[in-house]
Parts: C-alpha cells; sequence; structure tokens
C-alpha cells in the first residue's frame, strides 16, 4: 500500500486523535488524587472548619453565661460585638503590646538561632553532636514544663538565678518589662533550635568554594554572613521568619503560666490571654471569639504573604 505525499501547498490531511478530549480512564485519574486526599480533607474538615465556624458564629451573637445556662434566649447581635471590641482602649493597648513582644521574639530567635548555626560549623562533631541534642531537647520540652522550671530557676525566694547574680529577692514577674523580658528568654529558649537546625542545613548546603574564595579576598566572618550567606540563604531566612511570627503572635502557654494570667492589673497581657480572660473569666464568650476572628484574620494574612514567599522560592529553584 503505497502513501500519497501532498503536492506542495497543500496541506497534509489532519489524523483523527485518540486522544482528544481526554479518553474516560485518562478523564478519571484527575479525580485520582482528590480520592486519596479525601479521607484528609474529612479530618481537617472537622477538626479545623467546624470550630472556625463555630466561632465565628458566636462572634455575631449575644452569648454569655446567661445564655450557656439557658436563663436568657441567644439573640443575633451582627458586628455589635466587634464594635464592642474596637471602642475598648484596652484591646488596642494589648494588641500593640501583642505585636512589640512577638517581634522582639522573632529578632532573638532568629539571632540566637542563626549565631549557634553558624557556630556549628566552626565546631568538632563531638560538641557539635552535644549542642545539636541539647537544643533539641529545648524543642521537644513541652510548653507548660519549660515555663514552670523557668519560672522556679528565676524565683525570688528559692531560684538560683538570683543567688549567682547577686539579685536578693527580686521578683522578674513584678515589673511589667522584667515578666515580659523573662517570658522573651524562655520563648526563645524553645524556639531557636527550629532556626538553628534549619539555618545549618541551609549552611551545609552551600559550596565550600564559595566560602573559601570569600576568605582567600580577605573578607571578615561577619562580612562572609552578611555579604555571602545570607543572600543564598534568604528563601530559608524568610519561612523561618514567617513561622517565627506565626508562632510567636500566639504565644499563651508561657505568658499565662510565668506571669500568672497576664500579670498584675493585666500589664502583661497579650491576645491570646486577653481572649481567654474575655472568654472564660469574664463568661463573655462572643468578645472571645470575637477576639479570636481577629487573631485568625492577621494570621491568615501572614499565612497568605508566607505561600506567596515559598511560591516565589518554587518558581526561583
Amino acid at each position: 500500500m503505497t502513501v500519497r505525499e501532498p503536492k506542495s501547498g497543500q496541506r497534509a490531511p489532519r489524523r483523527p486523535s485518540a486522544t482528544r478530549g481526554g479518553s474516560p480512564a485518562t478523564r478519571g485519574r484527575g479525580w485520582t488524587p482528590w480520592l486519596y486526599l479525601a479521607p484528609a480533607l474529612v479530618v481537617l474538615a472537622g477538626l479545623l472548619v467546624y470550630p472556625i465556624y463555630q466561632l465565628g458564629l458566636i462572634s455575631f451573637l449575644e452569648y454569655t453565661q446567661a445564655q450557656v445556662s439557658g436563663g436568657e434566649p441567644t439573640s443575633f447581635q451582627g458586628l455589635g460585638n466587634y464594635s464592642t471590641l474596637f471602642g475598648d482602649p484596652q484591646f488596642w493597648q494589648v494588641l500593640l503590646t501583642t505585636i512589640g513582644f512577638a517581634a522582639a521574639c522573632v529578632v532573638a530567635t532568629l539571632g540566637v538561632g542563626c549565631a549557634l548555626a553558624v557556630l556549628l560549623t566552626r565546631i568538632r562533631a563531638l560538641p557539635r553532636l552535644v549542642l545539636m541534642m541539647a537544643s533539641l531537647g529545648a524543642w521537644a520540652t513541652p510548653a507548660i514544663t519549660g515555663s514552670t522550671v523557668w519560672v522556679f530557676l528565676f524565683d525570688a525566694d528559692y531560684g538560683p538565678v538570683n543567688r549567682i547574680l547577686g539579685l536578693g529577692d527580686f521578683s522578674w514577674t513584678y515589673e511589667k518589662y522584667s515578666a515580659f523580658a523573662l517570658v522573651l528568654m524562655e520563648v526563645v529558649w524553645c524556639s531557636f533550635p527550629f532556626v538553628m537546625v534549619t539555618v545549618y542545613a541551609g549552611i551545609r548546603a552551600i559550596p565550600g568554594e564559595v566560602l573559601e574564595a570569600a576568605a582567600l579576598d580577605g573578607a571578615s566572618q561577619w562580612k562572609i554572613w552578611r555579604s555571602v550567606m545570607a543572600p543564598m540563604l534568604r528563601p530559608i531566612l524568610v519561612v523561618v521568619t514567617i513561622q517565627s511570627i506565626i508562632w510567636d503572635f500566639k504565644v499563651f502557654t508561657q505568658i499565662f503560666v510565668m506571669t500568672n494570667g497576664g500579670g498584675i492589673a493585666g500589664q502583661n497581657l497579650v491576645l491570646n490571654v486577653y481572649a481567654y480572660q474575655k472568654a472564660f473569666a469574664s463568661s463573655q464568650y462572643s468578645l472571645g471569639s470575637a477576639i479570636g476572628i481577629v487573631m485568625l484574620l492577621i494570621l491568615l494574612a501572614v499565612t497568605l504573604v508566607y505561600l506567596r514567599l515559598m511560591r516565589r522560592q518554587g518558581e526561583e529553584l
């Protein structure tokens, strides 16, 4: 059988495509990943979507102890709870305090974690192993356990830190800023291992020839970090920074345990503890839910920035 070639200037006849539109088997493959993800999505919907829905619903209702006990009917308030919240000067003060405290924790955590990551590249195997194990032990310690231990270490009567420093019966939790400093040290202690391990892995991925060339050019260790290592570690630093912001913005356990629920007259309140006091101490569950929704929106905005940066990082890689 001979195949006729098309003459000059004529188009070859188009052959029918067997896969035009996709076969039923091919089209069915598009649903396969979702079938595998379905159990996890159901669990996430039950653990995340429904609680968030209930939190948002309560924030639009009048829901106090009277409604919980059935003494009064539940009424729809619309944005009334948010108006009350935004009209409360204490809320704005606590919000600014939370932002400032979270920023200090993030800066300190990144500083300690990056410094120790560089140190890990300078020491021998055995000291490196000891430092890694000690750091991971701090990371694995539950927040309530670590907070209780730190309160004992800095106790005015029995704590060894005051004796070593010669501070006598100085109370770290009496003053506002000393209490925040104590909590900050505990937060950094349990958070820096993540930064250290992540940045250390990134440093190990940098070609040794680059660092050696910078050293031969006479660059100091600080200049090597600032001009060579930090730009190459920028995607990793962005990730650990955004995650640290999310973690430190919603600190609850350390503040609640170490300052006994927010400090004297609420001087050490952050948003999470403030929401707890409104919801459970004052039985204003609707206001507590409104604070939770505000925190959710703030952290959602930070998370969207994080996802956008991750997407850019993936495109670059």
